[in-house]
């Protein structure tokens, strides 16, 4: 009987464990025998190992975090790949799934290429894998920003304030991009759309002459120092400005039912791909169809993320 394993690996993100449950029902579905391997790829290396059932699962598969554990991605040394193989060489394992992020899958090409057949479910909160249109865990993260915005907005209405809130998305800012879209924001700055002061200043102060005194500035976490900003629009526009760092909060949560259908759907995929000897990819979506791509075309269709800034500015410029 052929036996998978699956690792989650990376930061966590809501959605994981259904993935994992749905993976366990695929690879069952079609006979395939699984185990779990805990705390990523650290517990390849280590083998820390266990048989997964659908049972195992049952109570974990709608909600947040990994049940499997993670651990950051390591760049695999020569000694930790012979490890690896060991490992799966012992347990008897046919090929990996990896729910995971972009460094993940950087590890799985790597794998890959020793000839370990290795297929990726795309799970990160900031979904910066231009490949794919949504990665498991962002729709539940933009949920969880709009939510804490809206408490903002209650407050800001109340007191006619400004508050700039960070939220994350290092290297990519569709969560300040869609929680605006969805109404969560009515000035956002991103990586890819980065806002000098100037800009942000004239654009609020534009707002407070035309009667909008409460009003939220959305940024992507690393750009800006937050209590700098703060200041600089303070003295600049001569108004009270409030700030608010979302922080760890974006990670947990139940995963919503979009993210849960999507986790189902890919985790079907990846057997699948497993079974028709199709390794070496990482799974997607694109225009509500299931994708898959080489691990080495992940950062492709880069630009055609950007058309939510058109949106944007359409709908706050009406």
């Amino acid at each position: 009987m052929m036996r998978i394993g699956i690792l989650t690996s990376g930061e966590d993100a809501p959605g994981m464990n259904t993935a994992i449950g749905d993976v366990v029902k695929a690879a069952n579905y079609y006979n395939i025998d699984v185990v779990g391997i805990n705390y990523g790829y650290q517990g390849l290396i280590e083998g820390a190992i266990y048989p997964l059932t659908s049972s195992d699962l049952e109570n974990f598969t709608d909600t947040g975090g990994t049940v499997l554990k993670t651990s950051r991605s390591p760049e695999l040394r020569e000694i930790e790949e012979i490890k690896i193989q060991d490992t799966l060489e012992k347990f008897e394992i046919h090929a990996l799934v990896i729910i995971g992020d972009k460094k993940s899958f950087a590890a799985a090409e790597k794998i890959q290429q020793l000839g370990i057949k290795a297929v990726g479910i795309p799970a990160t909160i900031e979904n910066d894998m231009a490949y794919t249109d949504y990665s498991i865990g962002f729709d539940t993260t933009v949920n969880t920003i709009l939510d804490c915005i809206h408490k903002i907005k209650d407050t800001s209405l109340s007191h006619d304030k400004t508050t700039i809130v960070e939220v994350m998305g290092k290297n990519c800012g569709d969560l300040a991009l869609f929680s605006a879209l969805a109404g969560g924001g009515e000035i956002i700055s991103t990586p890819e759309r980065k806002l000098n002061l100037d800009k942000i200043c004239s654009t609020l102060d534009m707002r407070i002459n035309n009667g909008k005194r409460d009003n939220i500035v959305v940024i992507t976490e690393g750009l800006y120092d937050i209590q700098e900003l703060q200041k600089d629009i303070q003295e600049k526009l001569n108004i009270s400005v409030r700030t608010s760092t979302l922080g760890f909060l974006q990670w947990g949560g139940n995963p919503s039912a979009f993210d849960r259908i999507l986790a189902s759907r890919m985790g079907i995929a990846a057997i699948e791909l497993i079974m028709n000897e199709q390794t070496g990819k990482a799974v997607g979506i694109k225009e509500n169809r299931i994708i898959d791509v080489d691990f080495d075309r992940i950062d492709i269709d880069k630009e055609s993320k950007l058309e939510g800034y058109r949106l944007l500015e359409i709908l706050q410029n009406a």
